[in-house]
């Protein structure tokens, strides 16, 4: 249900908005730039209300805020509007009401729990990625103000009956005798866990991940229509990213129970800096559909990765906090993401030169995850 304040879920309106307020997508870029950046300055505090309040509660709210910031962007008949739409929708959907939903899973579940966050993420993600089709047909159907409407109806109709269901607030007894999940985990405060490495590899994985994706997710038809695919083909991509982003992020959560979380950072970074190099081959036909199955492998790796990682290496005592400052500078890159290819392409006049130095990101992320050291808590140097 946060798929309308993803980007995937907000690509499909990017068209028609250029054609319906008469701005450029350049100027959408920046609304959503700076839309992204207000709504992850949030986000740390959401972490911390989280903490305190519990899922349950912050559930309800999130829900009928998201519904509410819907229903205001539906509204909006002008590029101001349009951006105070956007801080509110990238602020509750793709921040709040995602880092709610995992946060509860990895404080529940203390068996496997790489592999239950992979589940939870995994059907998230699919979900999430088979939405834009729905939405593309019902702008065309009437138009973008009833389909956020529609989406408005949809968020609180399920997500505060649903939040009802979540667990109640326990707060978290966490030691620190012994390194590992679930009981007798080490307590990092945030504090301590920014000031090691291994915060900041993830991180930076996020960052990159986020940013890249949803710059090629943002202006999907038009990359992949510079390539020769027709609008319904670009928007139909989407559909293998959902398979292999579905399969990532179950294998990588599994993964995480048995190796180290940062491996599975490696692993999402290659695979999107080969995502980034195959795009100059795409043509409509197969290659469009290795494309998309390589590009969502690369988001799905990670989703199922991040927040085990987070909680193998920190505990669940602060997790929404520290969780929810690494979720803010990922929301904060995915406003630079749009902006930055459009730019490119203005200066490169095509799609794949910016994207292929973009590539760098990711393989650099990669090289440094390799030779990251697990993180020791303070009170072991004592």
């Amino acid at each position: 249900m946060s798929a309308p304040g993803q980007t995937a879920g907000l690509s499909v309106f990017t068209d028609p908005l250029i054609r319906e307020l008469g701005v450029s997508r350049t100027e959408v870029s920046t609304s959503y730039l700076i839309g992204t950046l207000i709504g992850a300055a949030v986000l740390p505090l959401t972490g911390r209300a989280l903490d305190r309040w519990g899922v349950r509660r912050m559930a309800m709210v999130i829900g009928l805020a998201f519904a509410v910031f819907l229903v205001g962007l539906s509204l909006a008949g002008e590029i101001f509007g349009l951006t105070a739409g956007f801080v509110g929708v990238r602020m509750a959907g793709q921040g709040a009401l995602s880092l709610a939903a995992t946060t509860v899973v990895a404080r529940s579940i203390t068996h496997r729990r790489g592999l239950a966050l992979g589940i939870a993420s995994g059907i998230g993600s699919g979900g999430i990625s088979l939405v834009p089709v729905f939405v593309e047909s019902l702008i065309a159907a009437s138009d973008i103000h009833v389909a956020w409407r529609v989406e408005a109806i949809a968020v609180a109709a399920i997500v505060i009956p649903v939040a009802f269901f979540l667990p109640r607030h326990q707060t978290p007894v966490a030691k620190t005798d012994q390194v590992g999940t679930g009981p007798g985990e080490q307590s990092w405060s945030l504090p301590e866990a920014a000031s090691t490495g291994m915060f900041w590899v993830i991180a930076s994985g996020l960052a990159a991940s986020g940013m890249l994706s949803t710059a090629l997710a943002f202006h999907q038809v038009a990359v992949l229509g510079e390539q020769g695919l027709t609008a319904t083909e670009a928007a139909a991509n989407f559909l293998p990213q959902t398979i292999t982003g579905i399969a990532a992020t179950l294998i990588t959560g599994a993964l995480s129970d048995r190796i180290a979380p940062k491996y599975g950072v490696t692993i999402a970074m290659i695979t999107l800096t080969a995502a980034l190099l195959l795009l100059p081959t795409v043509q409509p036909g197969w290659t469009a559909i290795v494309y998309g199955l390589v590009l969502g492998a690369a988001g799905g790796s990670l989703r199922g990765i991040e927040a085990a990682a987070y909680v193998r290496y920190y505990g669940t005592a602060n997790i929404g906090v520290i969780r929810g400052v690494a979720t803010g500078m990922n929301l904060a890159s995915t406003a630079f993401g749009p902006l930055l290819l459009a730019l490119g392409h203005d200066v490169a006049g095509n799609y794949t030169t910016p994207v292929l130095l973009f590539a760098v990101l990711p393989a650099g992320v990669a090289v440094v995850s390799v030779f990251a050291r697990p993180p020791r808590h303070p009170s072991l140097s004592r």
